[in-house]
């Protein structure tokens, strides 16, 4: 509906594709980068032998401590584009490359995927963002329909996640629309509604045993619930009080200022919890008349404000890019399938930047 995360993580090629070339640098940063280019969203189903960008590097870790993939889709193109002699293309390809984006942990291999991502991130000295997408029912059926087949097969993947992450940094958002979808009414059968209280709360529990480990529960976007009381309940029954905090606007275009606004409206109701925000594509704000799926693909939106934890706000820990760039929504005005990465529109996103 209104916020849906609709990003379809999945896996375009396997590990042990690159076994061999990861095995020969095993133990170094580029062995991580090998392994986790085989199985992760960041190539959005685009397998095009591209080599990365060579001139992506980590940010300041004082101003966004988040690991810079760079192997993502993003820095394939920009540097093919560069080989290529397009250097305008490569340049708006690199306003996305060089920030860090958010990875979806893969459904089939949790374990497997969360580990390479944090030891990559590990190895360049910076903590991994990733998020969980996977709970029962997950979209109510709609274009990012899936997840766990149910309860007990949620907690095991969950388990599969925290062994993977273990000792090493990690901030997790946990299950975009989850607790929107059981407060809107797109998913808010009793029944059901109790099972995924109880299944996110264990997942804010299973996580925060972790030592270095932040979780924010996702609280949809100011356009979806638009009383932040609603979502008051939910969140306490959900687990926010053993969590970080919570997030807002993921894959969604509302503004950075109507994202705080709401945001601290609702922390006020939640004991002051912080948020962070899903700046990924909001930089022109959400799509004006366009219907029910305003959401969907929308036209002429821009990249938002970059990754930082240089905030301004005190209730806001972080503007952060947890929707994949440059990845559809859906099969909604000539995309492919969610999460698959569409160059066309990670292009219009970046000359719609400012700056």
């Amino acid at each position: 509906m209104y916020g849906s995360a609709r990003n379809g993580a999945r896996c375009s090629r396997t590990a042990h594709t690159l076994g061999a070339r990861a095995r020969a640098v095993a133990g170094s940063a580029l062995a991580g980068a090998l392994l986790l280019v085989g199985c992760s969203s960041s190539d959005g189903g685009s397998d095009d032998g591209a080599q990365a960008d060579p001139t992506v590097r980590q940010r300041p870790k004082s101003v966004a401590p988040y690991w810079v993939n760079p192997e993502g889709s993003a820095a394939r193109q920009a540097g093919a584009a560069a080989k290529d002699g397009k250097s305008a293309r490569a340049a708006q390809l690199k306003k996305i490359a060089r920030q860090p984006v958010a990875e979806w942990i893969d459904a089939a291999d949790p374990r497997g995927h969360t580990a390479r991502v944090t030891k990559a991130a590990a190895a360049a000295d910076r903590g991994a963002l990733l998020v969980l997408y996977n709970v029962p029912h997950r979209d109510c059926g709609q274009y990012s329909k899936g997840g766990a087949k149910d309860g007990a097969a949620y907690r095991s993947w969950l388990d599969g996640v925290a062994e993977g992450i273990g000792k090493r940094t990690a901030t997790v958002i946990v299950e975009p629309d989850a607790l929107a979808h059981t407060v809107s009414g797109d998913c808010a059968a009793p029944q059901l509604r109790e099972e995924r209280y109880g299944l996110l709360h264990d997942a804010v529990t299973r996580l925060k045993r972790l030592p270095r480990t932040k979780v924010y529960l996702d609280a949809g976007n100011p356009d979806w619930v638009r009383d932040p009381g609603g979502l008051v309940e939910p969140l306490n029954r959900a687990g926010i009080g053993k969590a970080d905090g919570f997030a807002l606007n993921v894959s969604n275009f509302q503004t950075t200022a109507s994202n705080v606004a709401y945001g601290k409206r609702l922390s006020s109701m939640v004991d002051d919890k912080p948020f962070v925000v899903d700046t990924s594509r909001n930089g022109k704000g959400p799509l004006r008349g366009g219907g029910k799926e305003s959401w969907c693909n929308p036209p002429g939106r821009a990249l938002g404000e970059a990754p930082t934890t240089r905030t301004g706000h005190k209730a806001v820990d972080a503007y952060l890019w947890i929707k994949r760039p440059g990845e559809s929504d859906g099969q909604c005005r000539g995309g492919p399938a969610p999460g698959t990465w569409w160059p066309s529109y990670a292009l219009e996103l970046a000359r719609n930047a400012k700056g």
